[in-house]
């Protein structure tokens, strides 16, 4: 590309920020018993988005209750215990009531947060009925012993089924050499021992101590008014527990030296991964890292990993590479799969196009189309009010400023050349991975 051509399509990218910029008001305020809530007015559809969260993550767990944190989530929604003169609901009372007003309830776990979302017609009726459903299950959940040995059946089923695929072998491996000891390698579904001591009193416990009303952040976006959001807000939080103080979860130490398992399989093909503690969601290298990987192996057929070991060897059908920002440090990732006996020269390659990115960085015309791509595809980003409903969650759970989606299209747009080479030179060191191949010796 020309650099006449670069300087053109920087120009158009300075004048066309502001037209990707959705403009999306969001207002935040904090319930009476100290939530956080975030709100945004929609009326182009009769319809309400709302989502709850808490600190209630994988990494929350430990290793003698693997999987607490994931069992207590899904059985949350399987039963509402009485209180206060409010009676109890059964699962299928939760189940035909979310039925009748046309409700849909999806829960969202990862190692930081857990909670649930509810997309429902904005008319009184069903708003009302379906705000109160999910109070009852985040606020009094029951935890019956059936249900609670139901799902714990459930999940070791699917834990058990898992163990023999090739993708969970090589992802719980992978996990172990990245986090070692710290809680985000933890196992999200848990480990089969461990979730087999576990009783309905430890779940209750849990939910006591991880969902607490101070540490909730209610995300609200569709056709109702601020006071009508505020009453949302008060109805889902006003009967959740205390909770307590939590410790914050420890930083993710870094790889001192390159480690690499080989594992056994006769799965046709072999599966490959590759990477390091990466950045926080708060990172200040987080918008130079990001799109430096958007670069590198995130933005599909025109990154570099593609170019070098797809395109020009045919190594393997996809390649990419991803950052993972959490509360703290999330794993940088490459990840593949190729033909077992190609399994050595995939990694090769991918090492190589690694180091060479890191020593000189994108080139210019690499970022001029990078930045284009980002900022004309940004508005894609929060077409919908589900994709801002979620974007809302993670502004008020990390603590993002209220203007993030406001500064997402001139971040990138006013990042240089050298911000993203010095980002990747000090945050990336290829010379200390860990490496993870499933099924590329012979079984």
């Amino acid at each position: 590309m020309s650099s006449v051509l670069v300087r053109a399509m920087l120009v158009w990218l300075a004048l066309s920020v502001q037209a990707a910029v959705a403009g999306v008001a969001i207002e935040s305020w904090e319930s009476s018993r100290g939530a956080r809530v975030l709100f945004v007015e929609s009326r182009a559809l009769p319809m309400l988005d709302v989502s709850i969260e808490f600190p209630a993550g994988s990494a929350r767990d430990s290793a003698a209750a693997s999987g607490i944190a994931n069992l207590a989530l899904r059985a949350m929604r399987m039963g509402s215990a009485a209180s206060g003169g409010v009676p109890a609901l059964s699962e299928d009372e939760i189940s035909l009531g979310l039925a009748d007003v046309g409700a849909q309830l999806t829960p969202s776990f990862d190692v930081d947060r857990a909670g649930y979302a509810l997309r429902t017609l904005s008319g009184e009726r069903e708003r009302v009925r379906a705000i109160d459903l999910l109070a009852a299950i985040v606020q009094r959940p029951a935890f019956l012993p059936e249900v609670v040995a139901r799902e714990k059946a459930r999940v070791i089923a699917a834990l058990r089924e898992a163990q023999i695929k090739p993708d969970t072998a090589a992802s719980r491996a992978y996990a172990r050499l990245v986090y070692g000891d710290h809680p985000y390698g933890l196992r999200a579904s848990g480990e089969i021992d461990a979730l087999e001591r576990i009783e309905p009193a430890q779940l209750l416990d849990f939910h006591h101590r991880h969902y607490g009303v101070a540490a909730a952040v209610v995300s609200i976006i569709g056709d109702i008014s601020r006071e009508q959001a505020r009453e949302i807000a008060e109805r889902l939080t006003s009967g959740l527990p205390a909770g307590v103080e939590l410790p914050p979860i420890s930083s993710v130490p870094s790889l001192q030296q390159a480690v690499q398992r080989a594992i056994r399989h006769d799965a046709a093909q072999a599966h490959v991964l590759l990477g390091a503690p990466g950045m926080r969601r708060a990172d200040p290298d987080y918008f130079a890292l990001w799109v430096g990987n958007y670069i590198l192996g995130g933005g599909g057929f025109n990154s570099r990993l593609t170019v070098q070991v797809r395109e020009k060897r045919g190594l393997t059908y996809s390649v990419y590479s991803a950052f993972a920002p959490y509360q703290r440090e999330g794993a940088f990732t490459i990840g593949l799969q190729t033909r077992r006996d190609q399994a050595d020269e995939a990694l090769r390659v991918v090492r190589e196009t690694l180091s060479d990115f890191v020593r000189d960085g994108p080139t210019e015309s690499e970022l001029a189309g990078a930045k284009q791509h980002i900022i004309g595809g940004f508005a894609l980003r929060i077409d919908s009010n589900r994709k801002i409903l979620d974007y809302l969650a993670t502004i008020g759970f990390y603590r993002l400023p209220l203007d993030y989606l406001d500064q997402f299209p001139q971040r990138v747009a006013a990042l240089t050349l050298e911000e993203v080479r010095d980002a990747f030179r000090r945050r990336v060191d290829p010379s200390r991975m860990a490496t993870v191949v499933v099924g590329g010796i012979a079984p």
